[in-house]
């Protein structure tokens, strides 16, 4: 029999579900990927159907062990990377969902963020979850789902619901519904927990009115919650490893020291600086975060969230057709000798960090009659770029390089702009699984496959990018971008 080397990283994320194989040297060797729909049935708002979530993991988990050639025997341990925010509200006796999920980007409770806060709610609220009163985060989204479904608000007061982010639904699945948890770092992106006291925040819930019926256990990044109900992958499999994409990212590329940071491009863009074990008092705009746990001890991360990045190369793609595929993004980059003058404010679900506008809207400003698909490709990939200089700005701290990861950080013209603009070297892996990486890590950890100091990866393994662009140069074209912002916010305010 097969020694029991492998793990499974299960990447749930906004529009694609995949599963990961790595082996014992923490390296990928097999993938499988499908992607879902999303749902817009109002303006601003954005849904998933957990059930397709649910099908394509299950799917995915055994067709990368066919893959491999291997049986879910050969399985060391399951661990499970996923979008954060998204809120499932299902039925304890049958596992059904009552209601489509509700993504993290969605803005439906924009209205009932801005009472909250003109209540003067904000402040309580910041204190105790490092977090924003924004759409964004989970809480609002639970409370929208009890007071709109119906009778959900009763059968939750009986205790017949359960609450969760994606990650929390899949385990309860996986485990034939005898487990109801989640991780510190999925929990603190919830609006409903205490980052500090790592504990749900009874204040918060009665402010929210949400039962704590509905909650699940929070547990560490790295331990056992359970197994897989053998009927599943023919074997009971260790579900060892929890924690949200952008946490996961942050442990996948070894930021394990005060200071170190990356950022992930994918739909949207993250930046989280590893703050060691104090929570950062963030600035204005920013959040402080649980970057992972273990042993019961949280180390915390400054994070910034740009919440359109690669979903905007998608949206010229698929909405525009400027473009087949999005890889001829680069090749479109590199044909111009400049930007000519065109910005893109991707606010196509509001603004993220450091601005937080969920009413603003996208917005092109330069426009003449020279201007062709090579603008809007370049202007997409320089916002991503801008974007990412505005966070680190608002961080008040530099790091002494970036790493970075996600889909877009295959573009090598993207990458040298990153460093160009923000005047650090740029580290890129030579696997941009980073996200996976650090959930299968995690799992791994947990069952004594590894530690994780000697999973910790090698920079000089890394592709490097150095700044090259003149000082004059920056300052004019980041002026330019400061200009489009301010349009941008202009018309949200009016």
């Amino acid at each position: 029999m097969t020694a029991k080397r492998y793990v499974i990283a299960i990447d749930q994320g906004t529009t694609s579900t995949r599963a990961l194989l790595f082996d014992e040297r923490a390296a990928p060797v097999a993938v499988t990927q499908v992607e879902y729909p999303q749902y817009h049935p109002q303006p601003g708002w954005v849904e998933q159907d957990a059930e397709d979530i649910w099908r394509d993991t299950v799917a995915m988990v055994r067709g990368v062990i066919a893959k491999a050639g291997l049986q879910g025997e050969d399985i060391a341990a399951i661990g499970i990377t996923n979008q954060r925010e998204t809120t499932i509200l299902w039925d304890r006796a049958t596992g059904a969902p009552l209601h489509r999920a509700i993504v993290w980007q969605d803005r439906r409770t924009s209205d009932s963020c801005a009472s909250l806060k003109k209540a003067g709610h904000e402040p309580l609220i910041r204190a105790h979850t490092g977090l924003l009163l924004d759409p964004y985060f989970s809480g609002t989204k639970l409370a929208w789902l009890l007071d709109h479904v119906p009778e959900a608000r009763a059968r939750a007061q009986a205790g017949d619901l359960a609450f969760g982010t994606v990650d929390s639904f899949l385990v309860w699945r996986l485990t034939g519904g005898k487990v109801h948890a989640t991780d510190a770092t999925n929990a603190s992106r919830t609006l409903l927990f205490d980052i500090h006291e790592q504990r749900w925040c009874p204040e918060i819930l009665k402010l929210l009115d949400i039962p704590d019926t509905l909650l699940p256990r929070v547990g560490d990044s790295s331990e056992i919650y359970g197994h897989t109900d053998p009927d599943l992958f023919g074997a009971s499999i260790p579900i060892a490893g929890i924690a949200g994409d952008q946490q996961a990212s942050l442990f996948g590329h070894g930021c394990f020291v005060e200071g170190a940071a990356k950022a992930t491009y994918g739909t949207g863009c993250f930046l989280l600086i590893n703050t060691g074990d104090t929570a950062p008092d963030p600035t204005d705009g920013l959040l402080a975060t649980t970057g992972y746990r273990l042993d019961g001890k949280p180390t915390y991360a400054l994070e910034g969230s740009i919440f359109v990045a690669g979903q905007a190369i998608k949206w010229l793609r698929d909405q525009l057709g400027l473009f087949d595929n999005a890889a001829e993004t680069e090749t479109l980059a590199r044909s111009l000798s400049d930007n000519g003058g065109v910005y893109f404010v991707p606010a196509l679900v509001g603004l993220g960090a450091p601005h937080w506008q969920p009413d603003a809207r996208g917005l092109v400003t330069g426009l003449t009659l020279d201007a062709g698909r090579a603008h809007f490709a370049r202007a997409a990939l320089e916002a991503v770029v801008y974007q990412t200089a505005d966070l680190l700005d608002a961080m008040g701290q530099r790091p002494a390089a970036l790493s970075i990861d996600g889909g877009m950080a295959a573009n090598s013209w993207l990458c040298q702009f990153l460093a160009d603009m923000l005047n650090l070297p740029i580290y890129r892996p030579p696997t941009l699984e980073v996200t996976a990486r650090g959930a299968a890590l995690l799992a791994g950890m947990a069952v004594g496959l590894w530690t994780k100091e000697i999973v910790a990866p090698n920079a000089a393994d890394s592709d490097l990018f150095l700044p090259t662009m003149a000082d004059a140069e920056r300052d004019a074209l980041r002026d330019g971008w400061r200009d489009a912002i301010e349009r941008t916010l202009m018309d949200s305010r009016a």
